[in-house]
């Protein structure tokens, strides 16, 4: 990993704006109140930089053996970033600590071919670890289209494995017409108040297919599912969703949510998406995860960390940090994994913060 005093920005903006102790202002944007978790942010710097490859969505987990096991998407370069939806696999790395470097170890699951639920890809890996057993949270494609994107759970024994595959999808859309009929995707899943609670993206086909924006389509919501095991079933709460940013108009949304539970709270942290602009991410807390408060800054774009070089013109996510990952230790966050456009390589590769208190 590269050292982190090669990462950290010198420019007096990025010095002024850490200095504020409440607001950030960008020009014409609403003014974000600044949380105090986004605070408490350092850079590390970029890991797991694999040639030949796109790597995405970061998720850590310390091991019994006390190391950091990161289980991780990725998918072949050639494919472009559009490789995430027909091609991806996810895999496991380990490392020492989470600032040494992690080592490929193994892909635990990869497509499986026409007419599985999961054929062309399989993404968005979450791993958790509940009533002493590992849950690996995940979405599959059955044709390579966000249509058929559907959350699947993996279980094993062993953060080592072997890993027990599902035939059929954990969370299905909602019915025609519904605010999720389109999809389940990005889950995140917490243990609070005895019940299992499943977070999920969707949005509707409607939406989407009329969709006059050139690069967002539709309007990204979260709704929830609630269970009495981790397996499931998960039955979805009868007020979804849970959040939605369309009142705000100008298409405002978010996704790539994480949550963990500390000082009697739900936390999420998230991806904007024209909230405040594109490339922050939001904080928010909820007591039962049906509510939740509003949006404060939980970290800024990459130029407000490091200098990179220009982007290479495939890149058209370059400059922010998407799905925010917190590595917890005792129930405590510890580092910030997300992941982020260029590198080496120029294609993607996980950016890790340290939180410090």
């Amino acid at each position: 990993m590269i050292k982190r005093r090669d990462f950290i920005q010198n420019s007096v903006l990025a010095s002024a704006l850490l200095l504020m102790p409440e607001f950030s202002f960008a020009a014409g944007l609403d003014t974000g109140k600044v949380s105090a978790f986004a605070k408490k942010l350092k850079p590390v710097g970029r890991a797991l930089e694999m040639e030949g490859y796109y790597v995405w969505c970061n998720s850590p987990i310390y091991g019994p053996d006390g190391k950091v096991h990161l289980f991780f998407s990725r998918w072949v370069a050639k494919k472009g970033m559009g490789g995430w939806l027909n091609g991806c696999e996810i895999c496991h790395a380990i490392a020492d600590t989470p600032e040494s470097e992690f080592k490929y170890v193994e892909t635990i699951l990869a497509p499986r071919g026409l007419g599985f639920w999961d054929a062309t890809t399989c993404h968005n890996p979450f791993i958790t670890e509940l009533d002493g057993k590992y849950f690996l949270f995940f979405m599959g494609t059955s044709n390579g289209k966000t249509d058929t994107k559907r959350i699947g759970l993996a279980t094993a024994p062993s953060l080592n494995g072997p890993w027990a595959r599902p035939d059929e999808p954990l969370l299905l859309p909602g019915d025609t017409g519904a605010w999720d009929d389109h999809c389940t995707t990005n889950p995140a899943v917490v243990k609070h108040d005895g019940k299992y609670l499943l977070f999920y993206k969707s949005w509707n086909s409607k939406e989407y297919q009329e969709s006059k924006h050139p690069t967002i389509r539709g309007n990204r919501k979260y709704g929830l599912a609630i269970a009495d095991q981790p397996e499931g079933p998960y039955i979805k709460y009868s007020g979804n969703p849970v959040i939605d940013f369309s009142g705000k108009g100008d298409n405002a949304q978010m996704e790539d949510a994480f949550i963990w539970t500390e000082n009697n709270s739900l936390n999420m942290i998230c991806r904007d998406m024209g909230v405040y602009n594109h490339e922050y991410g939001l904080l928010m807390n909820s007591k039962n995860g049906t509510k939740w408060s509003k949006p404060e800054i939980a970290y800024y774009d990459a130029p407000h960390y490091i200098n990179q070089p220009p982007p290479a013109p495939h890149l058209r996510k370059y400059g922010r940090f998407e799905r925010p990952q917190i590595l917890l230790k005792d129930g405590k966050p510890t580092y910030l994994f997300t992941t982020s456009q260029g590198g080496k390589y120029m294609t993607a590769s996980p950016f890790i913060f340290k939180i410090e208190h």
